[in-house]
């Protein structure tokens, strides 16, 4: 059956529009492996579970000859497989700076909206393979384009392939229970279904950041309701624009000014849950507040390195949350929110930053800001670009970076017959922003990714150094608390 054309919600409209040379709206992201992926199965893996799924992986965006009406997902008669998903090499040594380099080029570089926006990348290291994908913003959120990549997975190396149920049948042996591939023929809800439960064995502060990270979501209220076209969506934007007004501007630093086009790609070596779990049962918090510490002091360590004195100041990140309800897992676009998390930059004790950034996550978790953000997005999507150019700058003067975490499974998972090693993403920097950092756990482990204006961000390694050293200094105290005999 031919796919049908439709239009771009208001909130995906929004992400689209604000596509700028300098500040791309694209998720990036990598899975490595240890081995030479099979690229044949690659593309065969991706084509069934993800292209022949979602229809939107085989659309094209076609902007409105009508001013003010949204764009439209139209299909693409001339999509082929082999135009989305490429072989390449590393240039020698084909190490993690040749890598970083690689992710960076491509992480600078727009995706082509004449065909489907999103692009992979099977790429041969001196040691394995990465799988490179580049997908943009008004396909999907962070959680849903995590998603589909978890529908890629499997739970072992070589489940039945294609499933003997690929056309109905209501049997399954033992080895496609076990499978991921085995659950993905039934309709597109059913790889949703399967995700969220590859994605269930998660830490458990996790499980509520995947889908409520903050727990925001009022039982009377819902994200549709301020997203919604009307009266109620207009008092709510205005509202929160309001709000928005009268926060007071982020202070310049570094991290803020005019952005270029290049940007640079880091991440760090990954760290062990278990160790940030024992950090907030020791120290107090949870796993999020331990590794946003960590973050807020990387950022701090930078700026001294830079001459910059950070006593006493304090910044914001933009946290985007997640508003899905778990039964509207199943749906591509974008359905999230966003907060804005004070920093507390300015205190130089780790101690005493964990505990207060402890306090400042707790204090937004009943706030309805994400929801009402939501209004904003949406209104965006409906609003003379000049304007809505406006408001986004409104969001970057009162915000530094962006920050996300995404748990992900916390079992090991295979792609196309080969062990996952490592996952490492980017999510764009809404409002103009220069620095973004994602922190994604997988297999008992977390790595943190930094993505940086290059003229602002020199040296994004530093950022990398400083979170490794925060992280280090913490386990000091922890190692000193057991040995007190206090844990």
């Amino acid at each position: 059956m031919p796919d049908k054309s439709f239009a771009m919600s208001n909130v995906d409209t929004a992400w689209y529009q604000m596509e700028d040379p300098t500040n791309l709206m694209m998720v990036s992201g990598f899975i490595e492996f240890n081995q030479k992926l099979d690229f044949e199965r690659v593309r065969q893996t991706i084509k069934e579970r993800m292209v022949d799924k979602f229809p939107r992986f085989r659309m094209k965006v076609v902007p409105s000859a009508v001013p003010l009406r949204n764009p439209r997902w139209e299909p693409d008669p001339t999509f082929t497989i082999e135009a989305h998903v490429q072989r390449v090499a590393l240039p020698a040594p084909g190490d993690k700076a040749a890598l970083q380099e690689f992710v960076s080029n491509w992480m600078s570089t727009p995706l082509d909206f004449s065909k489907s926006p999103w692009h992979m990348m099977v790429v041969d290291t001196a040691v394995g393979s990465v799988l490179f994908a580049r997908l943009h913003h008004c396909i999907g959120d962070g959680i849903a384009l995590v998603q589909v990549m978890l529908s890629l997975t499997d739970m072992e190396p070589n489940p039945s392939y294609p499933p003997p149920d690929m056309f109905g049948s209501k049997k399954r042996t033992s080895q496609e229970k076990g499978s991921t591939l085995g659950r993905i023929v039934k309709p597109v809800t059913a790889v949703w279904d399967l995700s969220r439960r590859v994605a269930g064995a998660v830490v458990h502060e996790g499980l509520e950041t995947f889908y409520n990270p903050l727990n925001l979501i009022d039982q009377g209220m819902t994200a549709a309701s301020y997203a919604g076209k009307g009266a109620t969506m207009a008092a709510k934007a205005t509202t929160a624009t309001g709000k928005l007004l009268l926060m007071p501007p982020d202070p310049k630093t570094p991290f803020k000014g005019k952005l270029g086009v290049t940007k640079h790609a880091v991440w760090t070596d990954p760290v062990a849950v278990e160790d940030v779990r024992k950090i907030g049962r020791y120290l107090g918090g949870k796993i999020n507040d331990v590794l946003l510490s960590a973050m807020t002091g990387a950022l701090r360590r930078y700026l001294i390195e830079q001459g910059f004195d950070p006593t006493g100041v304090n910044f914001r990140a933009t946290v985007p949350v997640n508003l899905r309800r778990p039964e509207q897992a199943g749906e591509l676009g974008n359905d999230f929110g966003l907060v804005f998390l004070s920093l507390p930059v300015g205190i130089a004790d780790p101690f005493e930053r964990l505990n207060e950034l402890r306090r400042r996550m707790d204090a937004i978790k009943d706030s309805p800001e994400a929801i009402i953000a939501l209004g904003v997005l949406s209104m965006l999507g409906t609003t003379p670009t000049q304007i809505a150019d406006q408001v986004v700058n409104i969001f970057g003067m009162k915000s530094t970076l962006v920050a996300t975490n995404v748990p992900g499974p916390r079992i090991p998972l295979y792609f196309a017959g080969s062990q996952i090693g490592k996952l490492v993403f980017w999510v764009p920097q809404s409002g103009r922003l220069g620095l973004g950092i994602s922190i994604f756990s997988y297999n008992g482990e977390v790595t943190l990714g930094v993505a940086a204006d290059a003229g602002l961000v020199t040296d994004p390694e530093g950022i990398v150094r400083g979170f490794e050293a925060e992280f280090e200094e913490l386990m000091v105290m922890v190692r000193q608390v057991e040995a007190d005999g206090l844990g």
